[in-house]
């Protein structure tokens, strides 16, 4: 079965997605194409994606998913006549907590989204540029600044971790790449000195060797770096080190970003600077 989804926001449409994707991804049986319509602030967008909506019932057979967020009553009403199924999160969730609340919801348009407070929005600036400037190793002199260090093999998921911590929850993440010039005489890791000083704030990262093969191939097909057995070798040596000198780590292999954040911060405790938008 293939069914079409719409995520309708009169904002940035990113609340409507990430509940929608979340949802629906609990039907894996069930293909679905998913397409994000976000500033529907208009009555005549909202009736022109009324069209695109009736237009994909008849082409698909089966009426589209709608999920939305558009808080002007208006539009609304434009996009409820529309041949599809609806979930509308304001009315579904806003109603019975102005209820509870016994207040009136303001009803505005891209509050979840917004800058909002100065001083956090500058954080947030402020904890992506020091992710950047201290990836891969790059400027281990400030590390003292860092709330945490995230260590790894070649492209097991450090950078893309480290900007996620900063740009959802202003920690202000660096990364360090263990290599085998970090090798001991006995051909194990060695903690690089760089880190020493820091080791309280090392986070590990590990992945399946047959993954981290098969990513780094995409980088630099059949060469010694993406070849199973150094993949095999620098996992072995990482996991070995995290053990011994016991560094919390994580294995990235099936986990999204977001769920290696989430968890890593679950595991360390670690203070966020703000919630997640």
């Amino acid at each position: 079965m293939k069914r079409t989804a719409f995520f309708i926001s009169d904002g940035t449409g990113i609340t409507a997605e990430s509940l929608g994707r979340s949802l629906l991804a609990q039907f894996s049986d069930v293909e679905i194409d998913m397409l994000t319509k976000p500033y529907i602030d208009t009555l005549d967008k909202a009736q022109a994606l009324a069209e695109i909506i009736d237009s994909t019932a008849v082409r698909d057979g089966h009426r589209p998913i709608i999920i939305d967020t558009i808080v002007d009553q208006d539009i609304r009403n434009v996009i409820r006549q529309a041949s599809g199924f609806k979930v509308d999160i304001f009315s579904t969730f806003l109603e019975p907590l102005e209820q509870e609340l016994e207040t009136h919801s303001s009803y505005s348009v891209g509050r979840t989204h917004s800058i909002g407070s100065d001083d956090v929005y500058m954080d947030r600036i402020h904890s992506v540029h020091f992710a950047l400037d201290n990836d891969d190793g790059a400027r281990t002199h400030q590390y003292d600044k860092a709330d945490i260090i995230l260590v790894g093999v070649s492209r097991c998921g450090k950078t893309p971790t480290s900007l996620y911590l900063a740009l959802q929850f202003g920690i202000r993440a660096a990364n360090y790449p263990l290599t085998e010039d970090d090798l001991d005489e006995d051909g194990s890791l060695k903690l690089p000195k760089a880190l020493a000083p820091h080791r309280h704030k090392l986070f590990g990262l590990t992945i399946d060797a047959r993954r981290l093969a098969a990513i780094r191939n995409e980088r630099r097909p059949n060469s010694r770096y993406s070849s199973m057995d150094q993949c095999l070798q620098e996992v072995g040596q990482a996991e070995s080190l995290y053990r011994s000198m016991h560094i919390p780590f994580i294995d990235t292999t099936r986990f999204s970003v977001e769920e290696i954040s989430t968890r890593m911060i679950a595991e360390t405790g670690l203070a966020r600077r703000f919630s997640p938008r």
